[in-house]
């Protein structure tokens, strides 16, 4: 039986055929749980990967649970966030409708993920708001522009820190491709270009973003986001944020 005082979190990852990808999601939720033990962690894939979110709602609802807290480990607001879970809660909720589903927000925006950008930048040696480096801030890019327009802004805000400069890219579906901003960062001057992946885990996008930047002339590519303490902390502020929002909607 599932403990009603704790509401079980269900984390719903974007999935890949790229087994580091489940790695470091694990890795993740590794270190979440060390911050709240008391919080049943449960990993789950919306593509490419199981379990599916939806059988893990299932057996939490068929072990007895009153409520859980779906949490997307999403770095932007998008269609997942905005069509693909939802529609899955739609799914559950009608096959269990004693099931009470909270759902927490993206990971980002938050300064969390930047603090985590510059803990792996500073893992490639570059120090963080180096004012001989420009930045590329790439992430996977969305047919949703809100979702692109996200990463524009923490790109523009990071500026602030003392960098050269700084500029946002994407992988696929929008512009400029990360080859393009290294290349044009560098016509403008930059002595020296690094890119910031605001990836989640390893694939193959973050494959593909660093063989680009690094032929267009990048000297150096920062690892995912994977389990950096940061994110670790950002899923738990996640959580008790959904908490807190739901005892506040009760209370009026």
């Amino acid at each position: 039986m599932i403990c009603p005082t704790t509401p079980p979190m269900v984390a719903v990852a974007h999935g890949s055929r790229d087994p580091r990808a489940a790695t470091t999601v694990t890795e993740l939720l590794r270190a979440v749980r060390v911050r709240r033990p008391d919080v049943p962690v449960l990993p789950s894939f919306l593509d490419h990967a199981p379990p599916a979110p939806g059988r893990v709602l299932d057996g939490l609802a068929r072990d007895g649970a009153e409520h859980a807290v779906v949490l997307p480990l999403l770095l932007t607001a998008a269609y997942h966030s905005n069509t693909d879970i939802p529609g899955v809660l739609a799914r559950v909720r009608s096959r269990h409708p004693r099931l009470r589903l909270r759902t927490a927000g993206t990971l980002g925006p938050h300064p969390l993920l930047t603090a985590a950008l510059e803990r792996r930048l500073a893992e490639a040696d570059v120090r963080p708001g180096s004012p001989d480096t420009a930045v590329v801030v790439v992430s996977a890019g969305s047919s949703d522009a809100s979702a692109n327009a996200t990463v524009a802004a923490l790109a523009d805000r990071w500026r602030s820190r003392g960098w050269w400069d700084t500029a946002a890219a994407y992988a696929s579906a929008a512009g400029p491709t990360p080859a393009e901003a290294v290349t044009a960062l560098r016509e403008a001057g930059a002595p020296r270009v690094v890119v910031a992946s605001y990836f989640l885990a390893p694939g193959y996008f973050t494959d593909k973003v660093g063989d680009a930047a690094l032929t267009a002339g990048a000297d150096a590519v920062s690892a995912p986001l994977g389990a950096a303490p940061e994110v670790a902390e950002l899923v738990v502020r996640r959580y008790d944020e959904a908490l807190l929002t739901a005892r506040e909607a009760a209370a009026v």
